[in-house]
């Protein structure tokens, strides 16, 4: 089993591909977007994407947009905001989701859309599997592998491996200081926050943070 992380191009024609999508990537307003979580029943998408950018600007793009059934904006901070779409699809995006969805091949969220206009997502599989559902991807849409690795470096997999104890050491050790430089707080600190011995705290925090790391580095 494989993990593969893919970049999909619309080379400029993500208009035709569908118009939400064309906002998502070349919107002046929308600094950052992410699709979180998505479910797909073949003539509607609903989508729950975070963004960075201007809440109202977006707002009124959705407004304009026929093929928005409804959509609901929730702010996160000043400058980001949660975006659930649902929208119905044309038929180039039909096709890019049933060559997505329509095959063995796990798609794991979020999908990102950079700063260079592609949408980068994570599957994993067979590698004979994979192959088929890259080769499927309709035109006008280019698709790019940019890594290939083990199953631990698909995103969340190896997070989900964190013990309870871990989690909350981790929680912890970032809300109030741990990792900042200077420290703001001690393993010690650590322990104490979460009722345990300081060795047991840094035990908690460097399996944890092994874990992670691999998430990032790979195998």
């Amino acid at each position: 089993m494989k993990h593969v992380r893919a970049l999909l191009d619309g080379g400029g024609r993500e208009a035709e591909i569908h118009p939400v999508y064309d906002v998502l990537i070349n919107a002046s307003y929308v600094d950052r977007a992410t699709a979180m979580q998505w479910s797909f029943s073949g003539d509607e998408l609903g989508i729950l994407h975070y963004v960075e950018g201007d809440r109202e600007r977006f707002a009124d793009a959705m407004e304009s947009i026929p093929a928005v059934l409804a959509y609901e904006l929730t702010a996160a901070d000043s400058g980001s905001f949660y975006a659930y779409i649902r929208d119905e699809t044309t038929e180039p995006m039909r096709e890019l989701l049933d060559s997505v969805t329509g095959n063995p091949v796990v798609v794991i969220p979020p999908a990102e859309f950079t700063d260079d206009g592609t949408v980068a997502y994570s599957m994993v599989g067979p590698p004979a599997e994979i192959q088929s559902a890259l080769e499927e991807i309709p035109d006008p849409i280019g698709v790019t592998v940019t890594e290939i690795s083990g199953l631990s470096a698909a995103p969340g997999i190896l997070e989900s491996l964190l013990s309870e104890r871990q989690r909350e050491a981790i929680a912890v050790a970032v809300d109030r200081g741990y990792y900042e430089i200077p420290r703001q707080m001690s393993h010690e600190d650590v322990a104490a926050a979460i009722d345990c011995a300081p060795s047991t705290a840094a035990e908690h925090l460097r399996k944890a943070e092994s874990k992670l790391l691999q998430s990032v580095v790979g195998d």
